[in-house]
């Protein structure tokens, strides 16, 4: 077995990058042929992160449009990455945004090598910071809907202070300003924002409104 060329590389720290609104669309079932007008859409809202995942038909060529299309400084990626195969293609696609449910060292590593941002799954403080270890940019608390702000709260008490905290799954613009007064500027939103087959305009309106409320909750932080 041929071994990575990333196995043995002091590979550097992506850090999650300064966005202006840490929203991450979660695209999951979009077709290539909608690509160009929900991303864009999404783009010119506002949106500085979008995560097509892989579990979509045709992932990979849905992240090379929207990639080629987005302006620099606009985070293009892949959701619900499991394997370093899947790393490597998401490179190819021009994917610069890794997600994953879980935690894999080796997807994590793999993707730093190839410079990308890195946002796993995590669920307990042990997943937690086995993702730091690993040179993860930023955690996903995953499903924080059944984790519930409590308990992230309780995780975060012992986490690194300069790791950024997401959440991910039963998390919709309801949520900011709650999950804002604990310390979580980050969130990915999926079926709030998105559902297959969802016309574009409707998608861009919950975009619209995802802005909006994020903006309203953050107002402080942002003057």
């Amino acid at each position: 077995m041929s071994q990575s060329p990333f196995a043995d590389a002091a590979l550097p720290q992506i850090a999650w990058p300064a966005l202006k609104r840490s929203l991450v669309a979660i695209l999951r079932g979009l077709t290539p042929d909608e690509t160009e007008t929900v991303v864009g859409g999404l783009i010119e809202l506002g949106f500085e992160a979008i995560e097509i995942p892989l579990n979509s038909p045709d992932p990979f060529r849905s992240i090379e449009t929207a990639a080629k299309m987005a302006p620099a400084g606009v985070l293009i990626g892949a959701g619900t990455v499991l394997s370093t195969d899947s790393v490597d293609r998401l490179n190819d696609a021009g994917g610069r945004l890794l997600v994953s449910p879980n935690v894999n060292p080796a997807v994590i590593r793999r993707a730093a090598g190839h410079g990308m941002v890195t946002m796993p799954g995590v669920f307990t403080p042990t997943e937690a910071f086995a993702a730091i270890e690993a040179g993860a940019s930023a955690l996903k608390f995953f499903p924080a809907g059944v984790l519930g702000i409590s308990g992230i709260q309780a995780m975060m008490a012992v986490l690194p202070k300069d790791v950024p905290i997401g959440v991910v799954g039963g998390v919709s613009d309801k949520d900011f300003e709650a999950f804002g007064r604990v310390g979580v500027k980050a969130f990915g939103l999926g079926s709030s924002l998105y559902k297959a087959g969802m016309p574009a305009n409707e998608v861009v309106a919950r975009g619209a409104a995802a802005i909006a409320a994020y903006d309203a909750a953050f107002a402080a932080n942002r003057a």
